[in-house]
């Protein structure tokens, strides 16, 4: 499962899984924007209230699934071709 955004969540890794400790107990959405060389952290219900219906269904799946298994959901959004793509990472 290798590409380009993997590749980011990697170079950003540290400090990704150093921002998801300080709220772990809320069990956030972690978002790392390409252009910004930014890490977020969301609410759940909040990042996913911003989706499409289509893409609220595919999360919330993603996400219990990475909750019961101890992981966490990555996403990374790529403004310049327009693209967002989720990992469920452990940590």
């Amino acid at each position: 499962m290798f590409d380009e955004y993997w590749e980011a969540v990697g170079e950003q890794w540290d400090n990704i899984l150093m921002i998801y400790k300080r709220f772990e107990d809320k069990k956030p959405v972690m978002l790392l924007d390409i252009q910004e060389q930014k890490i977020y952290v969301y609410p759940y219900n909040d990042f996913k209230s911003d989706l499409s219906k289509r893409s609220q269904i595919q999360l919330e799946e993603q996400y219990e699934k990475a909750i019961l298994n101890n992981k966490m959901v990555v996403f990374v959004r790529d403004n310049e071709k327009r693209k967002l793509v989720s990992y469920s990472v452990e940590y």
